[in-house]
């Protein structure tokens, strides 16, 4: 397709970063990837970098946060379906199902350079006239060779104007400006992070229910403009509801397995929502308007205290989740050396 022209489709790409519009990120600095390969059967694998310091996706007890690698996944969706699918640009990708595990032991932030290797399984990749409909992709992680976790995904791809149909009224460019302030944040200490401008959630006066914040002038979690709050935004808020149930010092997330039920609006508040499951494990769930957007399953462990690697921590049990108060409910995602810093956006 003449938008993918010069991309090298089908050939080994290494190069600082990808283009930044492969990852539909607008900051440059963000992009984390540094190179794919397509090979036969649906199989890919893609290269990252991954920073040793990053404001947002901080380091804890150098380990590299788990978040961190999320994103790294992220970005290989729309790289893909770009250069291996041939969507076009202005084309949506939307989350279906989500999982993805780490290994805490194995996060530990190298002395050198921290190179991230994707292997990349797509199947039951469904094409219509010529178009990406939708595919399952499952990814594991390397770094500097090292397995560190894991990710599966469910996505669909929807043209510009079946996108707008389904938004309706919310769709991009509908309604300029609208927006709901967010309000005071948690204490940054009590959710895992050092800045309260990076706190995703407010109190409420429940136990086990926050308040979600989208503030949209956040720089990573608002790259771009959006119509609905990110697919990242809603993780990073289930983490960190994770960390307020389970305030010790060396409290890790290590694994989620999300449905995505539903877009979460910009003009009303929402709601996350976390309850005791099992050992080790979050029953989470964020909520509009009196509907299920997002239902799923957290898994927590420990931050191992030092250096040394060893067996890898809990994750969730048996793969897919399944829960009876989970519409639909199963489901399983996947990441530079020098210190990244990306400025505040202008007010």
């Amino acid at each position: 397709m003449s938008h993918l022209r010069g991309y090298g489709i089908g050939r080994p790409r290494l190069v600082e970063r990808v283009p930044r519009e492969l990852v539909h990120k607008d900051a440059a600095a963000e992009v984390l990837l540094t190179g794919w390969t397509s090979h036969g059967g649906d199989r890919h694998t893609v290269r990252a970098r991954w920073p040793r310091f990053h404001d947002f996706y901080r380091p804890r007890n150098r380990r590299f946060d788990p978040l961190l690698l999320v994103e790294t996944v992220r970005q290989t969706f729309p790289l893909l379906s770009h250069v291996a699918y041939g969507v076009p640009f202005g084309s949506h990708l939307v989350w279906d199902r989500f999982h993805f595990e780490v290994q805490p032991r194995a996060l530990l932030v190298p002395r050198s350079g921290a190179d991230v290797l994707l292997e990349i399984t797509c199947s039951d990749v469904r094409i219509r006239k010529g178009c990406l409909v939708s595919m399952t992709m499952h990814a594991t992680v390397r770094l500097n060779g090292r397995r560190v976790g894991a990710a599966d995904t469910r996505f669909t791809n929807h043209s510009p104007a079946v996108y707008r149909r389904l938004r309706g009224r919310n769709d991009v460019g509908a309604r300029p400006g609208w927006t709901v302030p967010p309000p005071p944040p948690l204490p940054p200490a009590t959710v895992g992070h050092a800045r309260p401008g990076n706190v995703v959630l407010a109190a409420t006066g429940s136990a086990g229910r926050w308040q979600l914040r989208t503030d949209q002038d956040h720089p990573i979690l608002f790259d771009h403009p959006v119509d609905h709050a990110p697919g990242m935004l809603l993780l990073e808020a289930l983490r960190q509801a994770a960390h307020a149930v389970h305030p010790a010092p060396g409290t890790t997330v290590t694994g989620m397995s999300v449905s995505f039920q539903g877009w979460v609006e910009l003009d009303a508040p929402a709601w996350v929502s976390v309850t005791p499951l099992r050992r080790n494990a979050l029953c989470a769930v964020v909520e509009q308007d009196g509907r299920t957007c997002l239902s799923g399953e957290v898994a927590v462990g420990n931050e191992p205290a030092d250096r040394t690697l060893g067996q890898p921590s809990p994750v969730l049990s048996g793969g897919w989740a399944v829960d009876a108060h989970l519409p639909g409910g199963r489901c399983w995602v996947v990441p530079h050396e020098s210190p990244v810093r990306v400025p505040e956006r202008p007010r």
